[in-house]
């Protein structure tokens, strides 16, 4: 398809909320500290008594408070402060720039116990830190058990009985966990991108020698691309499935032939398509097919991968949830999620969210 056509195309990139419809409009993000998001990883300190380093292994972990920088950035400088290579810095999750939030890293620094006090000062001067230790890993993306969340939603307007309705169903059953739109670019842009990619970019099996350094390069950014838009369009048929399961009302019970059915505490889950399609057996995996054979362009992207088919929950359930309201009539709410759930995903299903940080990206970027 040519590039005019690619741009006319169009992506459903807002799906059903379990409700019917949103019930108030509310401003995210109006300041970092109305965004906090608090990672918690069993087994490591919150605090550390006067950062003393505890533990022992050839990895430093530094539990560390952002505000106005990216995950990747943050590892980039701790290498660079460490003297490592990008890849010895590790962490489990990506966050939000425009937040504060605390996560930890892990720096590879085999042998050098004796100058951590001297690097820990470094990194203070750029980042508080709240905690360290030592560990014999590097940690891994979604190692944390969960991220607890505390947001401040700002001149919300709605019925204020309706929403208290609404955050105890929430609070009760959870809510469809749809990726969130910013998966899929702007207008579905990434969407465009998997659409027109080869579906062999993504074939591990291939092999091509013969690169010099600049050429290696330039891979390594093609590969990385054809993931982010390989990983959209994968992310965009879950959302297809699970819309259709809000619409007819199944979402929240898992049907037969869902793998989730197997579990110690069984839960409705659906596809992230791979090479043979869903991964769950009739009549749930008809019903799937149904819905994405309705997108041949997109499976054609799964023919040659020879990526296994995996499955995701249909709800997203937060814990410990709590709200309160504040003088202004602002909203603060509290709550713990899994890795791989988003805040805003939980927040959209009751409410239409302006986000203006995203108004601060584009100053940012004219």
């Amino acid at each position: 398809m040519s590039e005019s056509g690619q741009s006319r195309r169009h992506w459903r990139l807002d799906w059903p909320t379990s409700g019917g419809g949103r019930l108030a409009q509310a401003q995210l993000k109006s300041c970092p500290e109305d965004f906090q998001v608090d990672e918690q990883l069993d087994g490591f300190p919150d605090r550390s008594e006067a950062l003393a380093v505890t533990g022992a292994g050839e990895h430093l972990c530094l539990r560390l408070e952002k505000t106005g920088d990216n995950t990747d950035y943050v590892a980039r400088e701790l290498a660079t402060l460490s003297g490592c290579r990008s890849f010895d810095v590790g962490f489990c999750g990506l966050k939000d720039r425009h937040a504060v939030t605390r996560q930890w890293f892990s720096i590879y620094r085999p042998g050098l116990e004796q100058d951590d006090p001297a690097f820990i000062r470094a990194v203070s001067e750029r980042w508080s830190v709240h905690a360290v230790c030592r560990h014999p890993r590097k940690l891994r993306r979604g190692e944390h058990q969960r991220n607890r969340f505390l947001i401040t939603l700002r001149q919300v307007r709605g019925d204020r009985p309706e929403l208290e309705a609404a955050l105890v169903r929430l609070q009760q059953q959870g809510a469809p966990n749809y990726f969130g739109p910013q998966r899929f670019g702007h207008h579905g842009a990434n969407l465009d991108r998997a659409v027109a990619m080869d579906p062999s970019a993504m074939d591990s099996r291939r092999r091509q020698g013969g690169r010099g350094r600049k050429g290696k390069h330039r891979a390594g950014r093609d590969a990385s691309k054809n993931v982010l838009y390989f990983s959209a369009a994968r992310s965009w048929l879950f959302n297809e499935v699970l819309a259709s399961r809000v619409e007819d009302g199944s979402w929240l019970t898992p049907m037969a032939g869902d793998p989730g059915l197997t579990l110690d505490e069984p839960v409705p889950t659906g596809p992230l398509w791979g090479d043979g399609g869903t991964g769950a057996e009739p009549p749930l995996g008809d019903v799937e097919r149904e819905v994405v054979d309705q997108w041949p362009e997109v499976l054609a992207l799964f023919a040659t991968t020879r990526m296994k088919p995996e499955r995701r929950p249909l709800v997203v359930q937060p814990r410990a949830l709590t709200w309160d309201w504040l003088g202004d009539g602002s909203l603060q709410l509290g709550f713990s999620l899994a890795p791989g759930q988003y805040a805003t995903t939980v927040l959209s299903d009751i409410f239409e969210l302006e986000d203006l940080s995203l108004g601060r990206d584009n100053k940012e970027r004219s």
